[in-house]
């Protein structure tokens, strides 16, 4: 055998030496990667809210072992059949959290909590004071609004009152929609009850309020949890002026009402066949 044939043999064995290291240290980390990961349970669409979970919605995606969120699932089986209590998006790890158990029924039953009631209020009013922005999902305070029947002495409110009934009470639904709709609107026109998360005392409340008055959402900020304190508003303490409140000249100081300037009153006056006018100007 020539020196040259053994120099390209030894080439040859150095060249490929040299590329089963570089395939092996490749496909290394590769390996490594798979063997760290694991597959999770996720939404192959949006779910919306109270909706029972099919086959077709879900997926099954590669996730880090380390970093499998608490509740994850890893059998599709797991999840099926199951409502989900708040909207998931596309590719969202479903969580144990985030579905009701496989016996809480379904459509609204699964997202009412142990211990809590639906209540459903029937008046075309109740959205009206902010022209259909409540959603599910959304928190509001009640207001009941009650007015006398026929004048009476002993009526206190001067003809009716509005208080605030109950504070911060989560929406379960708008008519017949658990989940907001994409405008992020319902039209007021077309609303026709409102379904709220109330305690039983709370539904009895509402019941009664329901029978003998109007009742009015307010929407409030969800971050907002500090109860207000408020007072019951009368028609008495709604004050309006006689004449125009531009003209009206300010108030003594002592609380009282400023009074209405004296007017002038007009004297007719004949002499022979002339007639006069005369204005005179009372004491103040």
């Amino acid at each position: 055998m020539s020196l040259r044939t053994i120099i390209v043999v030894a080439l040859s064995l150095a060249c490929g030496l040299s590329a089963a290291v570089g395939v092996n240290s490749l496909g290394g980390p590769t390996k490594a990667a798979e063997d760290n990961s694991t597959g999770i349970v996720v939404a192959a669409v949006n779910v919306p809210r109270g909706v029972s979970i099919t086959r077709d919605q879900l997926s099954t995606l590669a996730w880090p072992k380390d970093l499998v969120p608490p509740g994850a699932f890893t059998d599709v089986d797991d999840v099926v059949g199951r409502a989900a209590l708040n909207q998931i998006v596309k590719d969202e790890p479903i969580l144990n959290a985030k579905i009701a158990s496989r016996d809480a029924g379904r459509g609204m039953a699964p997202l009412i909590p142990s211990g809590m009631r639906a209540f459903t209020i029937n008046t075309p009013n109740v959205s009206s004071g902010v022209a259909g922005f409540i959603l599910p999902g959304n928190h509001v305070d009640i207001l009941l609004t009650v007015t006398s029947r026929g004048a009476s002495r002993n009526d206190l409110t001067g003809g009716g009152s509005t208080s605030t009934l109950l504070q911060r009470i989560e929406i379960l639904a708008v008519d017949q929609e658990l989940d907001a709709p994409t405008a992020n609107k319902v039209d007021a026109k077309a609303l026709r009850s409102v379904t709220l998360l109330v305690s039983p005392d709370q539904a009895a409340k509402l019941s009664l309020a329901q029978s003998r008055g109007t009742l009015h959402l307010s929407l409030r900020n969800d971050e907002d949890e500090v109860a207000a304190i408020t007072h019951p508003v009368t028609m008495k303490e709604l004050r309006f002026l006689e004449e125009d409140p531009a003209n009206a000249k300010p108030g003594t100081g002592d609380g009282s009402s400023p009074k209405r300037a004296a007017q002038p009153f007009r004297i007719r006056t004949m002499r022979g066949n002339s007639n006069g006018v005369v204005y005179v100007q009372p004491a103040e």
